[in-house]
């Protein structure tokens, strides 16, 4: 099971930097769309990179993965939200979804006691 957990942060990290450096053409195209600022992107972009190392640290550091997970969870749940308002086809929408599952399903199984 621990294998999965770190399978999964490494997928939602890895997901995370490759959008937002590769497919960044993308990102400037969705945000343009939504009518948000360059500020906003910018912002959402440092914290979602933050995000993505400390799912990655957390493979060894355990402890930062909860909150980790839960704060790019909402990240994914604004997505849904944005792509929602614009009336987005699925295919746009699946990928902010099922990381928004696998950050769930994080949060769930480091969830501190």
């Amino acid at each position: 099971m621990e294998n999965l957990i770190n399978l999964s942060q490494i997928i939602v990290a890895i997901s995370v930097v490759y959008v937002w450096t590769f497919r960044f053409h993308n990102v400037l195209k969705e945000f343009k769309q939504f009518g948000l600022s360059v500020t906003i992107r910018s912002a959402v972009g440092a914290s979602k990179i933050a995000l993505s190392t400390l799912l990655l640290v957390g493979i060894c550091q355990p402890c930062y993965v909860f909150y980790s997970a839960i704060l790019m969870g909402f990240f994914m749940l604004s997505a849904q939200y944005f792509h929602f308002k614009m009336k987005n086809p699925i295919i746009q929408k699946l990928p902010s979804l099922v990381l928004l599952i696998f950050c769930l399903a994080l949060a769930y199984f480091n969830c501190p006691s």
